[in-house]
């Protein structure tokens, strides 16, 4: 019997980690190992709109960042990995204001 190998995603792949304090993003490029774009609530350009760091506003912020980053790369559509995170809270919070950038998943 044939092992099953996990087969690469086409569509880039947003990574979301949520510690205590922080939520991060990151989006990868499977197929060429590589990053293409993250922001976090550690960025230096979102300290400004950043007061609190542990809450859904937050993470809306963040997302709203990843999505226009997205859409300068010519990237609509991607998968969105949560982990082993519930959907709901701050993740759905990211995700929502990914989607109200205009892009897909």
């Amino acid at each position: 019997m044939k092992k099953r190998t996990k087969s690469k995603r086409k569509l880039p792949r947003l990574y979301v980690f949520r510690s205590n304090k922080h939520i991060y993003a990151q989006v990868i490029d499977d197929i060429k190992n590589i990053t293409i774009t993250t922001s976090s609530s550690t960025c230096r350009s979102l300290k400004a709109e950043i007061n609190t760091y542990a809450t859904c506003k937050t993470a809306q912020i963040v997302g709203e960042d990843i999505g226009h980053k997205l859409r300068n790369q010519g990237i609509t559509k991607i998968v969105f990995d949560r982990g082993s995170k519930m959907y709901h809270g701050k993740i759905k919070a990211l995700a929502e204001a990914i989607r109200n950038t205009g892009i897909e998943f």
